[in-house]
Formats: C-alpha cells, structure tokens, sequence
C-alpha cells in the first residue's frame, strides 16, 4: 500500500487530496455525471490507496510485453506477432510468479522482482487490437495511470492509431514517457531522425515535448540473459537500455513517484471539475436566457395590462358621451316642453311620451349597445393578439437558441450544454414545447364569437343586477330601452294632467327644474352603472386572459428557477473544489 512508504508530510496531503475528491463525488452525485466519469473518479480515489502506477500502452507488436520482459530481466510475459496481451495485466511483487484474475479483462500478475515492492507495472492490450474489447480495456485503464509508457516501433513509428490514443491521453492530463522499440531494426543515422519526427508530433499532440528513450528491448533481454560479460556488454550497449532503466528506477526517484502518484487523481479532479462546472455555468447561462425570455412575457404582460386599461378608459368615453347627448336633448327638450305656453300639450300623455321618446331617448340604446360590442369585440381581438405575440415570441427564442447550439457544434466545440447526462435538456426543451403548444392551442381554438358572447353577457348582467331589473335573455339595447323607459314613465307622471289642474300654472317652473334633475340623475345613474359593470367585466376578462397566459408558461417557470437554484449551488461548490484543488497541487510541487 501506498501509505507505507510515505511520510508524515506526505501522508497528510494525500488525506487531503481524497478529501477535496470525495467532496468532489458528493457534489457531482446529484448533477448529471455520466458514468464513465463516475467511474474515473471513483478509481482515482482508489488510486491514491495504491502503488505507483506505470502504465504501458502502444500498438500490439510494438514491444510492449518484450519492454516489460527487459526489465524484469526474464522472458516471463508472453511476446509474439498477433495479439498476446488479451486484457489488463497488473504486475506487482510477490514472492512467486503468479496469475490470478482480479476483475473482467484485469488479470493480477506476481512476480518477485525488488522495484515493484514499490511500483506496479500494467501490460495493455494494443491500441490497434482487432478485438475492439481490447481497445476499450486500455483506453478505460488510463485514467488511472501515474506514468503512460508509449510504447511505438522504429518501424513504423506513430501510426495513425497511435496518433489518436496519444490525444485521448492529452485529454487526462497524463505525464508521458515514449520508448521508441526495436531500433535494432534500423540503422543508427536513422533513430536520431525518427526520434525527431516522433518530438514533433509528440508536441503537437501533447502541447509538450515529453521524454523519448530509442531502446531495443530484444536485445536488452538478451543481454540480462547471457551467460557471461562477453557476450552480455555488447548486446547491453547496442540495446541502449540503461538510460531507460535508469530513468524508471533511479532518476524517477521516491519523491518523484510521490508526486506524480499525487498529481495524476488531481489532474482527473481538476479535469472532472473544470468540465462540469463549465457545465453548470453553461447551463445557468442558458437559463439566464430563458428568465430574460420569461421576464420579457411578464413585462409584455404588465405593458399589455396597462395598454389595455389606458385604452379601455378612452373607448368607455364613447359609451359616456351618448349619455352625456341624451342628457343635453333632455335638458333642451325641457326647457323647450315644460313650459306655460304649451301647458295644454303637457296634459296629452301619450304626446309628450312620444315626443320624449323621439327626441331625447332617440337611438341611445342602440347606440350604447353598438359602442360596448365595439369594445368587447377589441377586447377579444387584442386577448388573441397578445396569445399569438406570446407563441411568436416563443418560437424566435427556440429557433435563436437552437441556432446558437448549431452553431456551437459546427464550430466543433463540445456537446450543446445539457447533452451531458441528457434529462437537463430534454426536460427544458420539453417543458418549453410545451408551453408553445399551450400557446397554439388556445389561438388555434380561439373563438372570438363565443369570447365576446361570453363578455357581453357578464356587462349586461352586471348592468341588470345593478339596475335590479330581470331582463331574461334579452340584449343590452333592450335592457337600457327598459331603464330609459322607467325615467320617461317618471317624467309622464309628473306631468299628469291632474296635478296640473290642481296646483295651477304657477307649479310648471319647479315641475321642469326637478324634470331635468331627475333626468340627470337617472342618466348619472345609468352611467355609473354601465362605467362600473363594463369596468368590472374588462379588468375580470383582462386578469382571465393574463392569468391564462401565466399558467400556461408556469411550469417552465418552475422548472427554469429550480434548475437555476440547484445549478447556482452546484457552480458555488465546484468553484469551491476547483480553487481546493488548485491549492493542493502548488503544495504538491513544493514537495
């Protein structure tokens, strides 16, 4: 185990190491992590549990397995042409050579050599096997590595798999080591010049140069195998292998092993953190889009509201005007009427009744009626047009959206945010169609007859009840004839003829000055009534029409402030983990 071999100094940073990656699994728990990062994080945890690890990766027949060979100084792992290395093989000591498999695809293998009592040697498939289950092995096994041997041939160097796998090691962050095999294939001239195509490359793919050490493994095994100085020195000086061993058991000392050991489950953290929090705040950058979007329909909401009010209050001066000429040609029709001159004509009921009628309630009823189902009818109009702005709206903000995600994937970026885990992006997406669909729904179905019907019956009630008069399923136009009537059935009566006769001429002054005050009071009446039963039912119809509205975007709204909430604390404690992790990794290399 790793612990025994470490001191006190270093024992205490790996415990804090593992403390700031176990926060860093308990925040990632409840995001969408996908489940080879779960796992990744999860061995790398386990990693700082074990021995140095050094990984060996190439193609098959580069000399992976002969590499291993040379080190261990006895042919003890299986070499050949094809395929020999059919999963993960674990070298560490033990006594006695042994084989025993740990886990599908990782074989544990024991040999009792003194260097693994603190490193552990792991022999991959090749990256060009031909069973794809081989690849696959390796590529999941490097995460965990504390040092990547590439193994490449100096017959064909750098091949086109080996290119792609060299990249996917950039990815984690990984110090790598290439051993340029088999230069006992080629002449001398030719390594240095193919060690240099390899550095070019090398820095190209990695964005450094790393370490390349030319070695024949044949011959390095061949020489630890001879049976004396004469035959094993030239072999040994041909194979070129000192420098590497060198390098893997001496210049890669104690404290070197420990940092890397240290800095490779750090780099995985920081890469984990780093992604999901450029997730997160992706994500809430998206989101920011969306409550700009709904923060926008509620202004548009408040605007249209207070629009509404402000015009409504201009078209009820309609409505207010007939009355205010109705009362005009009463108080002329009084003056004109009710007077001595005409004293005889004011006996003759039926008369004046016709002659009120004609002149003073004229068509105001018809008048009235027309101008309330004029402002019902741009009531319903402008409820639609507020529903089809809203759905139009709706539709740009997808269609900008999704021409930002496009856009972000022919750049060749990653995913579009939300794809990482999937449920984020379907959900939103889901939640916003269907508020589209809300929105469609209602214009498609919208049904500006039955909406106005439906408002005209709510004033003419509204006005019936506050006039107590039963008017059944009669219009607005033969309610007010109704209400106008009873004013003229009032004026009538005060004109009886047998009051007349009573009380004299001398009454017909004061009879004409309550006329008109009772005509203008009944009007004033009427017009209150009509201004707060149209008032009441506009501000019902405008809070249904808005209200409808919000409950149709409402579960977006929901859904786009919790997942704001949840994103925030999520971003906060990645924040949080990163500048930890940041921390641990300068006192990692003052080591």
């Amino acid at each position: 185990m790793l612990r025994n071999i470490l001191s006190r100094k270093q024992s205490d940073l790996v415990r804090e190491e593992k403390q700031w990656l176990e926060r860093l699994q308990l925040a990632l728990a409840g995001f969408e992590v996908t489940p080879e990062d779960q796992s990744t994080l999860s061995k790398s945890l386990h990693q700082l549990d074990e021995l140095f690890l050094l990984v060996i990766v190439g193609e098959f027949n580069s000399g992976k397995s002969a590499f291993i060979n040379a080190l261990l100084g006895n042919r003890f792992l299986p070499e050949g042409v094809t395929p020999t290395t059919s999963q993960i093989q674990i070298l560490r000591y033990g006594p006695d050579p042994g084989r025993e498999v740990e886990e599908e695809g990782v074989l544990a293998v024991t040999y009792p050599a003194d260097f693994l009592r603190e490193i552990n040697i792991v022999d991959t498939p090749g990256t060009n096997a031909i069973i794809r289950r081989h690849e696959q092995l390796t590529q999941n096994f490097v995460p965990r590595s504390d040092l990547v041997i590439f193994v490449t041939s100096a017959d064909r160097p750098f091949t086109e798999s080996e290119r792609a796998f060299m990249e996917q090691i950039r990815q984690w962050g990984k110090k790598v080591v290439i051993i340029l095999n088999k230069i006992d294939l080629i002449d001398d001239p030719e390594v240095a010049h193919v060690v240099d195509y390899i550095r070019q490359n090398a820095l190209t793919l990695l964005g450094f140069a790393p370490e390349i050490l030319p070695v024949s493994a044949r011959l390095a095994l061949r020489a630890k195998l001879a049976q004396t100085g004469a035959e094993r020195d030239p072999l040994w000086a041909d194979s070129r292998f000192q420098a590497l061993e060198t390098y893997i058991l001496k210049t890669l000392d104690e404290k070197s092993r420990v940092q890397l050991k240290l800095q490779n489950p750090l780099g995985v953290g920081e890469r984990l953190t780093g992604r999901y929090l450029d997730l997160a705040r992706g994500r809430l950058d998206l989101l920011t889009k969306d409550v700009a979007a709904i923060d926008n329909i509620e202004s548009q909401l408040d605007i249209y509201r207070q629009d509404m009010q402000r015009d409504f209050r201009y078209r009820l001066a309609d409505v207010e005007n007939v009355l205010l000429a109705m009362n005009n040609r009463g108080m002329a029709y009084f003056d004109e009427t009710v007077r001595v001159a005409r004293v005889l004509d004011l006996i003759n009921t039926q008369r004046i009744r016709g002659e009120f009628e004609r002149q003073v309630v004229a068509d105001t009823p018809q008048e009235i009626e027309r101008d309330v189902q004029n402002l019902i009818d741009w009531l319903v109009e402008k409820d639609l047009r507020q529903w089809q702005a809203t759905l139009e709206y709706l539709d740009r903000h997808r269609a900008r959206l999704q021409a930002e995600a496009d856009a972000r994937d022919l750049r060749g970026d990653d995913k579009i945010i939300g794809q990482v885990g999937g449920p984020f992006e379907y959900n939103r997406r889901a939640l916003l169609d269907s508020v589209g669909r809300a929105a469609q729904d209602v214009v498609m179905s919208y049904d500006r007859q039955a909406e106005a019907r439906q408002l005209a019956d709510g004033v003419r009630d509204a006005v019936a009840g506050a006039a107590l008069v039963e008017v059944g399923a009669v219009g607005l136009g033969a309610m007010l004839i109704l209400i106008l009537h009873t004013a003229l059935a009032d004026f009538t009566g005060l004109l009886a003829a047998s009051t007349l006769a009573v009380v004299g001429l001398l009454i017909i002054p004061t009879k004409r000055r309550r006329a008109k005050a009772d005509l203008q009071a009944k009007l004033e009446a009427l017009r209150e009534q009509l201004m707060s039963s149209m008032t009441e039912a506009f501000e019902r119809e405008l809070n249904r029409s808005v209200q409808r509205l919000r409950e149709a975007i409402a579960p977006y709204t929901r859904f786009v402030r919790s997942e704001q909430q949840k994103l925030g604390r999520v971003e906060a404690e990645l924040t949080q983990i990163s500048s930890g992790l940041g921390q641990i990794r300068s006192r990692i290399e003052e080591l």
